[in-house]
């Protein structure tokens, strides 16, 4: 079972990289040496998290169509091809964009919407594949190794994007998408051979729940419906900065693609050592208040942020990244822990689904916002860099009023006799 582990990770892996050009490096290209529109390059970020209700579809479709003899594999790598075919393309397709045209702007559409659809594809059948070879028991460790060869890739891939694209030029661009797209494809590729059985479980698939039953079991009680717009808000803010975050280091600071690539690794790896973190905290302090330190820590963060920007401090910038990914690992953990304390007997599906869809919409709501706000106060003021400043600071004001939403939340009437999931497996769940 480690071996299937590891190939279950790779899946996860070859995914992943096919995300870091395209939501780092390639936004700052097309904001900074393009002069898109943030508002734009937001939307088009976007686009795959408003493919994600067709996951239910997709795996209740999986279930009872197998190709092949096999129920997974076939809809994962089909997944991946689109990723790998979406990241390879969209160098491309931004400077076909850049043209203006309405064929440009068509154009440009495309690769978000391969990866949105393949990621939307792969994901879903790979963590029903990695649950159902590894059973009740052993779900947890396979999460948790899946999770962590995930953070592992993207750090990885971060840094090697900075040295492929150093110094920056278009054929640099392209050429680095396309080695990372083919490494991917090689991984997930290799992965899959032999993982999964020709026959699938015999045990029949469970209900997805619906829209509507998410709606009922998050609306229908109070301390559900403040824990839901508390997680809108907080990952609006701690997410929706993914988009702009390396413009907003070009434009203060003038620093090249290379350099704005490796923040992506800076953020990862803090990141990961928060979550390391998170379990050994977990076990000392409450979950409201490991929450609220990490809360507290992304605001500081973005404060952080805000100063080394505005007051062009490269130190100060860089402590504050560090912050925000410390923060966000520290968060992200403890506020999963408090969704599995809000779940009742019975629900726990619903809650699962409803944290999905909490996810999606607070990053569409974040990049969306972000990228619109940025583009309206740098058109009235004539300066790019308040666009960002205000960004971030409504971001800041996000957070704030999130830290004081946790602390009237009260999780005691809804603690289950179950055991909750392990500190990475609910992380995993973010994916």
């Amino acid at each position: 079972m480690n071996l299937k582990r590891i190939q279950l990770g790779l899946i996860h892996v070859a995914v992943a990289m096919t995300l870091v050009p395209i939501n780092s490096t390639l936004n700052r290209v097309m904001i900074r040496e393009l002069a898109l529109s943030a508002t734009l390059v937001a939307v088009l970020a976007s686009l795959p998290y408003l493919f994600s209700p067709i996951q239910m579809a997709v795996g209740a479709f999986s279930d009872r169509h197998p190709l092949f003899g096999r129920r997974r594999t076939p809809y994962i790598l089909l997944g991946l091809l689109l990723c790998v075919a979406g990241l390879i393309i969209s160098p491309w397709a931004a400077f076909r964009l850049a043209e203006g045209d309405i064929t440009g702007i068509l154009t440009g559409l495309l690769p978000f919407m391969a990866w949105g659809m393949g990621y939307n594809l792969s994901a879903v059948c790979y963590l029903s594949l990695a649950s159902e070879l590894s059973g009740a028991q052993g779900r947890g460790k396979t999460i948790s190794v899946m999770w962590f060869m995930m953070i592992v890739s993207i750090i990885l891939t971060a840094v090697s994007l900075s040295r492929m694209v150093d110094p920056y030029t278009p054929a640099a661009l392209i050429s680095s998408f396309r080695t990372i797209g083919l490494v991917a494809l090689f991984l997930g590729g290799l992965a899959i051979i032999g993982l999964e059985p020709r026959t699938g479980p015999s045990e029949p698939a469970g209900e997805n729940p619906t829209p509507r039953q998410m709606a009922t079991a998050i609306l229908g009680n109070p301390q559900a419906r403040r824990f839901f717009v508390y997680l809108l808000l907080l990952l609006a803010a701690i997410l929706g900065q993914d988009v702009l975050l390396e413009p907003f280091a070009a434009e203060a600071f003038f620093w090249t693609v290379t350099q704005t690539t490796r923040l992506t690794s800076l953020w990862g790896g803090a990141v990961l050592i928060a979550i390391l973190l998170a379990g050994a905290l977990e076990r000392r302090l409450n979950r409201k208040v490991v929450g609220q330190i990490g809360n507290l820590g992304a605001l500081a963060g973005f404060v952080l942020i805000l100063t080394g920007g505005w007051m062009r401090m490269t130190a100060v910038f860089y402590m504050g990244v560090v912050l925000l990914g410390a923060g966000t690992g520290l968060s992200t953990v403890a506020n999963l822990a408090l969704m599995f304390d809000l779940t009742l007997p019975g629900q726990v599906g619903l809650f699962i689904g409803a944290w999905g869809f909490s996810n999606a919409l607070s990053r569409l709501i974040g990049s969306v916002l972000g990228g619109a706000v940025r583009d309206l106060v740098a058109a009235t003021s004539g300066d790019a860099l308040a666009g960002y400043l205000v960004v971030f600071g409504i971001e800041a004001g996000m957070l704030l009023v999130a830290v004081f939403m946790l602390g009237r939340i009260d999780v005691k009437a809804f603690q289950k006799a179950a055991v909750a999931p392990s500190v990475l497996e609910r992380v995993a769940l973010t994916d």
